[in-house]
């Protein structure tokens, strides 16, 4: 589930809804993304400052540790920092950064870490240049599981592995001959496969025109289907270890990555890099030279600086009905005339009390939500004692 400032809100709703459906809660299985910090780094769907986010975010472990023990209650998202214009080296640098914070709060907090670290998760970019993105996830491999084992002692082989899921990058896909995108796909796909990836996501190649149509969609599956099926390189693990060129790139990768996590740590860590807007400066400055670079033909892209087709192609648009929106907004009106709002104004007067203290805020934030308390509710009463997010420029 792609969500986060509001996740732990949906992650409640769900185990509500298992719950009326007689469905015992410690038999769920899935994952919320849950990955705020990033927000405030690259993706801009943050409420809450940082530090209020990070108890919210420990508090969903501790929660997901008593009541979900199945559910991944994190998936710490490098790839909207690639999105936003990072490099790779910066994607994995800046993501792990956020890991060990999250594994830092969770601690702090008084949980052990092999009792949480199994259930979390990554999500990487799958980028355009083949051999740097498959050194990318091997490298973070590596380097999450010394962090794991040296820096937090963690003694499960389950805590030290990087267990993550890749999408193929949205943005390096192109309005211009849409069709090319396939391979792109293909390509991005076939490179985190190599790396090492649990799960994938395969962009539709209309992606850069709007959401994707029932035939785009079913391409990016069967592109997924080929490589699972056809080409052989899921019958070994990490086919390409031992290649001079791939080796030596996963070094110099983890390496200059290493080099930006001192560089976090030197300044307090991952939150007060934000507070100080260093990641946001980094990924600026790349992504301008990025877009410098495809501007004046350095970097060559298909269709859109080289081999350009003077007629552009007519590609079929997924179509957005309108109504939709309206008959959500009924459906929300029609749940708070039949409630009984006493009982809600109590119960968030609850989440109130609790967002004021220090107990975890998620079981009172059931409660509310129960009573049929609105996401947009609970989320108020946060605002009101948290604040929201300002950032420094």
């Amino acid at each position: 589930m792609t969500i986060n400032s509001t996740a732990s809100i949906l992650l409640l709703l769900y185990q509500l809804v298992a719950e009326e459906q007689g469905v015992d809660p410690k038999k769920l299985g899935g994952t919320i993304q849950n990955d705020l910090l990033k927000e405030y780094i690259a993706r801009g769907t943050y409420i809450y400052p940082p530090r209020p986010s990070l108890r919210i975010i420990t508090d969903v472990f501790a929660y997901c540790c008593e009541h979900l023990p199945q559910w991944n209650f994190i998936s710490i998202s490098g790839y909207h920092i690639r999105e936003a214009g990072s490099t790779a080296v910066q994607e994995i640098a800046f993501t792990i950064a956020n890991g060990i914070a999250y594994v830092q709060a969770a601690v702090d907090a008084g949980l052990a870490v092999d009792a949480f670290a199994p259930r979390m998760a990554f999500f990487w970019n799958g980028h355009n240049n083949f051999f740097e993105e498959v050194a990318k996830y091997r490298a973070a491999r590596r380097m999450w599981w010394r962090i794991m084992t040296e820096r937090f002692g963690a003694r499960d082989e389950k805590s030290k592995l990087l267990r993550f899921h890749t999408q193929t990058g949205g943005s390096t896909l192109t309005a211009q001959q849409p069709d090319v995108n396939v391979v792109r796909v293909a390509t991005q796909a076939m490179a985190a496969v190599l790396g090492g990836t649990q799960s994938l996501h395969t962009n539709s190649f209309d992606e850069a025109l709007g959401l994707p149509t029932e035939r785009a969609a079913k391409l990016a599956l069967r592109t997924q289907q080929v490589i699972a099926h056809e080409s052989g390189v899921v019958d070994t693990v990490d086919p390409l270890a031992g290649s001079y060129f791939v080796e030596a790139l996963t070094d110099q990768v983890e390496a200059d990555a290493w080099r930006y996590l001192d560089k976090i740590d030197g300044m307090g860590g991952a939150v007060a890099a934000i507070e100080a807007g260093y990641m946001q400066d980094e990924i600026e400055q790349s992504a301008y030279a990025y877009a410098k670079a495809i501007e004046g033909g350095e970097k060559v892209i298909v269709g859109v600086n080289r081999y350009v087709e003077d007629e552009p192609e007519l590609a079929e648009v997924f179509p957005i009905d309108p109504a939709l929106q309206r008959q959500q907004a009924d459906r929300v009106r029609a749940v708070r005339a039949g409630r009984d709002k006493a009982a809600v104004d109590a119960a968030l007067d609850d989440v109130r009390a609790a967002a004021t203290g220090t107990q975890n805020l998620l079981p009172p934030m059931k409660e509310a939500l129960k009573r049929r308390a609105t996401l947009g509710e609970v989320s108020d009463v946060l605002r009101e004692v948290f604040g929201v997010y300002q950032p420094a420029r």
